[in-house]
């Protein structure tokens, strides 16, 4: 076992910190057992990797490397567990002592273990708490007025939604791109502020995050598009805000602390409802955080897609609180409860109990807006989610869909023409704006998505050959690093300087003196705000990006690059956020093989929160 933590260690498939972290840990206790050292040294590297703990039942996931080479052997798994349980250095998870904690198959370290606790238990709580004195007939006619329907029409989801929200303090909106999310969400909104009305009590203190400053424009930005259609009175729209921030913000970071924040369970949130966007990208130890800063009284409406990607830091929160369900189930006593509330008739789910449970809280919206009848990226989407990598090959390579395309491997020395053209004439309407804004708008027409960051296909190899393309084109005069039409992507959060990571602003030269240049940024309200480039953060050129960082943005069309093998990064869970980023157009460059092979690759991560949760369904 001492060679094997070498093994792994020279294949790259642990860090020298994963194992000075792990015999740091045994010397506390004088554990010498190789086999326990190698357990604590794969659970560091487990949450490093966005699982939330090791499970031993999945351990040669950790020995083998992207091309599929297997480099070391573990224990069989139950005589390796039997061996960690009676380890000083591993307890079950009411010892606070041990630095382990060891339940079932799972190994955490006990910071995470604490992390997934605590939020399973807090969620527990607000999903057992009733809503009580809910005026039906007040809520009746919101539902009537906000979501009209012909009688004998399917069940409008949506409607559906919004009721689950009203009635229970906890509640997930998950769906696609374009199933209307945000517009269901702002009518639900305007349903609570209309039941605190008629109750005669003050309206309701709204909160709205987001994971990422992008993300939080984007629902500033849609909220104040659906606001002013709303058919409800003009008090009602005034008191729904249109004022999101970033989660960071709103928990109140505390300078030189990346784990403390104002708000806690000891100085709550001031507000009734908050709402967090952007769910998928939401890690484990902020969901949790965010959680217990907020009043019991107080409803929690998480919004997101569950198949996109997960964060990038530990856990798959919002994929772990929808389960499996596709369609909305319910339990017998909530089922009446809609019915007396808003005359819904809904599904019942079977071999359960009338108990809450987490089942009631989800509604995941089907129908998409976006897309038009006989879309390919619609049915791309779908069979990517469903894993069949046939159907998907099918779609992309068969030349049925206008709005699919799929190019060979690009050239690795040259960037290949093919994509060189579609990137000329994609980045062409920016590139001929008149204005900073008018700029801003076009250039999110269209994108290059990586996979990676680096190597020949990643972002920092394709996005110099995309700009040398089009200044070669002679659409661009590259003078200096502060070109005119140069495309910033701001890289972290800065409040002072109200910059947030995800943002893009496009250079121009300064109106008053041609010599200078500005960075301008478009605000939710629609103003145009120039920076001086120093005043800017960490940042990058962002005719390339990484489909991570495209998250939560949406493009008319989008070239995604894919790498020359089937890494571990490229799964079905990336190529899924990659094609629906895009709202007419896809073009795929890279193998068919790599493609398939990434379709039926879900992101795994290990985890207890949905049988904490579901188990009780």
């Amino acid at each position: 076992m001492v060679e094997t933590l070498t093994t792994l260690r020279e294949a790259k498939l642990l860090s020298m910190l994963d194992e000075q972290v792990a015999r740091g840990l045994a010397r506390l206790v004088s554990e010498e057992r190789p086999e326990v050292i190698l357990a604590a040294a794969v659970a560091s590297r487990a949450t490093r990797q966005g699982h939330v703990c090791f499970d031993l039942r999945h351990a040669a996931t950790f020995a083998t490397d992207e091309e599929g080479t297997a480099h070391a052997t573990f224990p069989a798994t139950e005589a390796w567990r039997a061996m960690l349980a009676n380890s000083e250095l591993v307890g079950p998870p009411d010892d606070a002592t041990k630095p382990l904690v060891l339940t079932g198959h799972r190994l955490y370290l006990r910071r995470y273990f604490s992390y997934e606790k605590r939020l399973a238990e807090n969620l527990e709580a607000r999903i057992a708490a009733s809503v009580d004195g809910l005026d039906a007939k007040v809520l009746r006619d919101g539902l009537g007025r906000l979501f009209p329907r012909a009688a004998g029409a399917e069940q409008d989801l949506q409607r559906l939604a919004a009721l689950v929200a009203v009635a229970r303090r906890f509640c997930i909106i998950t769906g696609g791109p374009g199933t209307g999310k945000t517009t269901t969400v702002v009518k639900m909104l305007a349903l609570l502020q209309e039941q605190a009305l008629a109750a005669k009590k003050r309206p309701l203190h709204i909160m709205l995050v987001a994971p990422t400053g992008k993300a939080a424009f984007r629902l500033k930005e849609s909220i104040l598009k659906a606001r002013d259609g709303l058919a409800c009175s003009a008090r009602v729209k005034e008191l729904i805000p249109s004022d999101a921030t970033t989660i960071h913000r709103r928990l109140g970071s505390i300078p030189g602390s990346a784990t403390r924040f104002r708000h806690d369970a000891d100085n709550p949130l001031p507000c009734d409802v908050l709402l967090v966007d952007e769910a998928s990208m939401v890690d484990l130890p902020m969901m949790t955080r965010v959680v217990e800063a907020l009043p019991l009284h107080a409803r929690l409406i998480l919004l997101g897609d569950r198949n996109q990607l997960a964060s990038v830091e530990t856990g798959a929160i919002l994929g772990d609180l929808c389960g499996d369900a596709t369609s909305p189930m319910f339990s017998a006593r909530f089922a009446a409860r809609l019915k007396e509330l808003g005359g819904e008739d809904v599904p019942l789910r079977a071999g359960t109990g009338d108990g809450p449970g987490i089942a009631d809280c989800v509604v995941q919206l089907q129908k998409s807006w976006r897309y038009g009848e006989g879309s390919g990226i619609e049915k791309l989407a779908l069979c990517i989610n469903a894993g069949d990598d046939e159907g998907a090959a099918e779609i992309i390579g068969g030349g049925a869909y206008g709005d699919i395309a799929l190019h060979d491997a690009i050239a690795a020395k040259d960037l290949g023409a093919t994509l060189r053209a579609e990137s000329v004439a994609g980045y062409g309407a920016y590139l001929g704006a008149g204005s900073p804004i008018d700029a801003a708008g076009a250039f999110g027409n269209y994108r290059v998505l990586c996979a990676h960051r680096d190597g020949t296909y990643g972002v920092e190899a394709l996005g110099p050959l995309l700009e040398k393309a089009l200044a070669d084109k002679g659409l661009l005069k590259i003078d200096g690093p502060w070109y005119a039409r140069r495309p910033v992507l701001v890289k972290e959060n800065d409040y002072a300087v109200k910059l947030f990571n995800g943002d893009v602003g496009i250079v121009f030269p300064d109106a008053a003196d041609p010599r200078k240049r500005r960075v301008h940024f478009v605000t939710a309200d629609g103003e145009d705000r120039p920076l001086a480039p120093s005043r800017l953060p960490a940042h990058e050129t962002a005719f390339a990006m990484t489909v991570h960082k495209s998250q939560g943005s949406e493009f008319d069309a989008v070239a995604v690059v894919l790498p020359d093998t089937a890494t571990k990064v490229l799964t079905r869970d990336l190529l899924y956020t990659a094609v629906t980023r895009a709202r007419k157009r896809v073009s795929i460059f890279g193998s068919i093989d790599v493609f398939r092979m990434a379709v039926t690759r879900p992101i795994v991560r290990a985890s207890g929160l949905h049988d904490r949760l579901w188990a009780k369904a």
